[in-house]
């Protein structure tokens, strides 16, 4: 672990490439600079011994012009059973989408 300068840097959390954002029970995934983002939403979670663990995962593919209303940013949409599914799918979306821009 490197040695702390006194500094509260935050590193931005990324999977394969991309950045991750939470915000209550909802993760984007990617970089609102891109055509496209992924928006993965937590419905339902069940408890396993003191943590949450998602059983509902909704994942959006969404384009991110914000000039587009809320619904017709919608490209693809599936639901999972796991964030780990969810998470796979979207980075097979994402990575997708954005070679074919």
């Amino acid at each position: 672990m490197p040695a702390s300068s006194g500094t509260n840097v935050s590193i931005p959390l990324e999977y394969k490439g991309h950045p991750l954002r939470r915000k209550d029970n909802l993760i984007y995934y990617g970089s609102m600079s891109d055509k496209y983002i992924i928006m993965l939403q937590v419905t339902d979670t069940k408890k396993v011994k003191d943590l949450d663990v998602a059983t509902r995962v909704v994942v959006q593919l969404q384009y991110t012009d914000p000039d587009l209303k809320s619904r017709d940013r919608v490209v693809k949409k599936t639901e999972k059973d796991s964030l780990y599914a969810a998470i796979d799918v979207a980075a097979v979306w994402l990575d997708r989408a954005l070679t074919t821009m």
